[in-house]
Parts: structure tokens; C-alpha cells; sequence
């Protein structure tokens, strides 16, 4: 598997993952913004020069360790979120 880097840009009001595959210059992107105090998972989106590499899961796993890690409650209106969170029924309580 290529290396796959995940990193956070954002503030407390809105943000993304960006998720980096080295030798490429594309760029994959989950964005939330923040309603309601929870993170509304809104978009992912994974190009098609990296897709297939497990790209958009890494970026879902990078929203959960943050949750977890900084205590705040996600609502998956995307729809790879929700069919990852549908897959990992673990995650439920982290569900806004």
C-alpha cells in the first residue's frame, strides 16, 4: 500500500482532513463543519488518481481518533461516513 498522510487544516467552526499519497499531487478531502456542537461530516471526496488505496477510510478513521481523542460528536451526512459508520457499529457512540 502507498503511504498514505493525513493531516487536519481548519478552525473550530468548519475544517477538513486532507489526505496526501506520497509521488502524487493529489489530494483527498473530507470536510465537516461544525452544528449544533457536533461535527457535521459533509463531504469526501477522493480523486481518481489515488482512489482505490483506502484513501476515503483513512480520512473517516482520522475524524473518529480526533472525536475520540477531543471528545466531540460527529453527524455523518456524507454518505461514505454514514456506510462507514453503518459498518462499525463501535463508533455509535460518538454519533451526534
Amino acid at each position: 500500500m502507498d503511504q498514505v498522510t493525513v493531516t487536519h487544516h481548519g478552525n473550530d467552526q468548519k475544517g477538513e482532513y486532507r489526505a496526501h499519497v506520497a509521488g502524487t499531487q493529489a489530494i483527498g478531502r473530507l470536510t465537516w463543519v461544525l452544528r449544533n456542537g457536533a461535527r457535521v461530516a459533509d463531504h469526501t471526496l477522493v480523486p481518481a488518481e489515488i482512489g482505490g488505496r483506502g484513501v476515503a477510510g483513512k480520512l473517516v478513521n482520522a475524524l473518529i481518533a480526533d472525536a475520540r481523542g477531543q471528545g466531540f460528536r460527529i453527524v455523518p451526512s456524507c454518505s461514505y461516513v454514514a456506510a462507514q459508520f453503518n459498518r462499525h457499529p463501535d463508533w455509535a457512540d460518538l454519533l451526534a
